[in-house]
């Protein structure tokens, strides 16, 4: 075997292939790659391009995720202690920076999250009435009572009430009680920190 090749799968594909009773020649063919590509790929003696290898799997039935399921990436952890918070005060309003996830998914597609403990004094808000943004948030009030105004509806939330919402709709989030409102918030994509 190859010492190069950081991924071998062709052993999987030497087993499915002899279990589906077909030949080099005959996965070759159907994928249209000579029977020599096939057997050094079986071999892991190449890597075959992406194109090569989904003509195969192709060929093979064989869902690639099949191929792949031992090499999926473990995700990392991030841990902010709560003394390196980062933090940011607009106005009336304290954001402290949460754990967050900058990732692509294996589509292809963005997949990221900020979150954020947020404090809002009596009186302050957070949004704008004139804009939206791309995205989606989820919020939960740990304290305190809040308005959230969105688009031209009012929503009432108390402690303890969790929303979530198309951030495209132009929003304000404010604090209508008469002590800070703090709350979680997650939003899609990140735009705060």
């Amino acid at each position: 075997m190859s010492k190069n090749l950081n991924y071998r799968f062709g052993e999987k594909i030497r087993l499915v292939r002899e279990r589906r009773g077909m030949t080099l020649k005959e996965v070759g063919a159907e994928a249209n790659v000579s029977e020599s590509l096939v057997s050094q790929i079986e071999r892991n003696k190449v890597s075959p391009s992406v194109d090569t290898l989904m003509a195969i799997t192709d060929a093979l039935d064989i869902d690639p995720e099949y191929l792949f399921r031992e090499y999926k990436k473990k995700r990392k952890i991030q841990i902010i202690p709560a003394t390196k918070r980062n933090s940011l005060k607009l106005n009336n309003v304290t954001y402290y920076q949460l754990a967050s996830i900058l990732d692509d998914d294996s589509a292809g597609m963005r997949s990221d999250v900020e979150s954020m403990m947020i404090e809002i004094e009596p009186g302050g808000q957070k949004g704008d009435i004139e804009y939206g943004h791309p995205g989606n948030e989820i919020g939960i009030i740990l304290s305190g009572r809040g308005e959230l105004l969105y688009g031209t509806e009012i929503h009432i939330l108390n402690e303890g009430d969790s929303i979530s919402f198309s951030s495209d709709i132009p929003h304000i989030l404010r604090n209508v009680g008469e002590i800070t409102m703090k709350a979680i918030w997650v939003i899609t994509p990140p735009r705060v920190f």
